[in-house]
């Protein structure tokens, strides 16, 4: 199908599809019988001129026409058989396909955040609509050609070669059309992603749209986009109109020109008129493959790009196996020398980084802007992964972990708050069946308890995708009763408090407090000095490298005379 599958020999949708290739045989064997009654119109046409007209026989018009109803209720049966058969067929790609899609998203998402997209469920669906629909019909139908042939050759030779030669321009008509557009739907396909991709980081930002009147300018830079891919669109579309359109009429020509022959053939009594008319119409339906591969021919392209993209994306991101389960961690978290690369960056935002945190202890994590403070959140977690050196967990890799299993332990609350569409008590829960006096707790704990029970439904309040119902300090303390939801046994908290007022650092500090009581790890980057006093230890991070780690007061004691490294401390790193 194109370049890219031949190479890729483990694409997995490939696998996927070959896995029902039974199905897809089934459906080659019901069509072979719908092909065959597809000769029913033309058989008929035969016996009434020939028979029916010549006798004059009412019992046989009748009989014939019985004959050609209870066949055409066959040929209906199988037909409605096969589109099931397929759709079926669909609906099972998509079922074995669609989670492993939605994995490989958060896997580019998490590696680069920027190109991140649903666009592969997108191009699934065009898939499954491909398999399902008439664009595939004409491959099924098309082996069965011959058959037509063989019968037109049966009738007189100068209808068989005359058939070849009508086939043999309506390929050429096909790959004529194919060539012509191939290029222009790719380009046209690369600008609606790139449309697409601009308007939805656009989105995102609509607040800052809006209050520095960028609309316009968003507006003109999208709608230049935009109008590349119609005008892309459109001339594939012309294209595609002008052969799929010389198609039909050089079928419909060739139909007539083949009735020209047979009238010719049935003058000189080569033919009967019965002949005549039945080979018209089994030409007619040797052609009518071609025609529907050609008109269809978008669809069918469209369908191969987004089977391509999808194989580039699966074989980027390929499926890994749940490894053997580890032992709930404790809270140990070596650093060995970790390298980090963010996603789209060239240069490391980490540059040998070596720290190790004991069970139970609240590291502190201070430093000026673009430190790297967070990228060390993000590398401690794994979000992102090292270019060199390792993050160890408890003594084990954290990439031997089950994510899924792990998750249940980490806490995490980074410094843009995401809250998802869903109540209140399914966000602190994330998402698993709430325990409701877990959630409680967590909100108790977390300062945020009052505040949900003044909202209009308390903990069953809907807040919309993002919480945009909810202040910039109220998403953060949901966010923090989140990330300590059944205390797990590793919390990383990124500037928690940077939209916190006086009454919520001070539940913040308590938070901290009660888990440093139960045990839990904690690693606090906070720019806000006031805070420091409740870690155990503190590292001093300056352009990518750890400076300082120690005791919190060895590490505030070696800064006090530069002082301006802790109060002047930005808050993205």
């Amino acid at each position: 199908m194109s370049n890219f599958m031949k190479q890729q020999d483990e694409n997995e949708l490939k696998k996927v599809i070959f896995l029902l290739k039974k199905s897809f045989y089934f459906a080659g064997f019901v069509s072979l019988f719908i092909n065959l009654l597809m000769l029913v119109p033309s058989l008929y046409m035969l016996q009434l001129y020939d028979r029916v007209l010549a006798s004059r026989s009412q019992e046989t018009l009748i009989m014939l026409t019985l004959i050609v109803v209870v066949m055409f209720a066959v040929m209906g049966t199988l037909e409605f058989v096969r589109s099931r058969i397929l759709i079926r067929v669909g609906n099972a790609i998509d079922a074995k396909m669609s989670t492993r899609l939605f994995d490989a998203m958060f896997a580019l998402a998490n590696r680069y955040p920027g190109k991140s997209t649903a666009q592969p469920l997108g191009d699934l669906t065009q898939i499954r609509q491909f398999l399902t629909g008439t664009p595939l019909f004409a491959f099924f139908d098309t082996p069965w050609m011959p058959i037509y042939i063989g019968i037109l050759f049966l009738f007189h030779a100068y209808f068989g070669w005359f058939a070849i030669f009508a086939i043999i321009v309506a390929l050429s008509l096909t790959l004529i059309n194919e060539k012509r557009t191939k290029s222009g739907l790719e380009a046209s396909n690369r600008h609606y992603q790139s449309s697409q991709s601009f308007i939805q980081s656009s989105l995102r930002n609509s607040e800052i749209i809006e209050a520095m009147g960028m609309h316009a300018n968003i507006r003109r830079r999208w709608y230049g986009r935009y109008i590349s891919f119609l005008n892309e669109q459109s001339r594939a579309s012309d294209e595609a109109g002008l052969w799929s359109n010389a198609s039909k009429t050089t079928r419909m020509l060739m139909q007539s020109m083949i009735l020209g022959i047979g009238g010719y053939l049935a003058i000189i009594g080569e033919v009967t008129p019965g002949m005549m008319i039945a080979g018209s119409i089994i030409m007619g339906r040797a052609l009518a493959p071609i025609d529907l591969m050609t008109s269809t021919w978008k669809q069918f392209s469209t369908a191969r790009i987004a089977y391509d993209r999808l194989g580039k994306l699966l074989a980027e991101f390929p499926e890994t196996q749940s490894p053997t389960p580890l032992p709930a961690p404790q809270g140990f978290i070596d650093l060995e020398g970790i390298v980090v690369v963010p996603p789209g960056a060239k240069a490391p935002s980490l540059r040998g980084v070596s720290m190790s945190i004991k069970a139970g202890e609240t590291v502190g994590v201070i430093g000026p802007s673009a430190a790297g403070k967070s990228s060390l959140a993000r590398a401690m977690l794994g979000v992102w992964p090292c270019a060199n050196g390792k993050v160890r967990i408890d003594g084990a890799e954290i990439g031997h972990y089950d994510r899924a299993i792990l998750g249940s332990h980490i806490g995490y609350l980074p410094q843009d708050v995401e809250l998802f569409d869903g109540t209140i008590s399914e966000n602190i829960a994330r998402y698993e069946d709430p325990k409701p006096e877990m959630v409680v707790e967590a909100a108790q704990v977390a300062g945020v308890h009052e505040m949900i029970l003044q909202l209009p439904q308390g903990y069953d309040t809907p807040i919309g995708p993002g919480g945009i119902a909810l202040s910039g300090g109220q998403r953060q303390r949901i966010g923090l009763a989140r990330a300590i939801y059944c205390y797990p046994k590793i919390v990383v908290l990124d500037e928690p408090n940077s939209n916190l007022d006086d009454v919520g650092e001070r539940a913040l500090v308590g938070v901290i407090l009660e888990l440093k009581k139960r045990g839990t790890t904690v690693v606090l980057i906070t720019h806000r000095p006031s805070i420091l006093g409740i870690t155990d230890k503190i590292a001093f991070m300056r352009e990518g490298q750890l400076h300082l780690y120690g005791t919190r007061d060895e590490v505030l004691a070696a800064l006090a005379p530069k002082q301006t490294p802790v109060e002047q401390q930005g808050g993205q790193s």
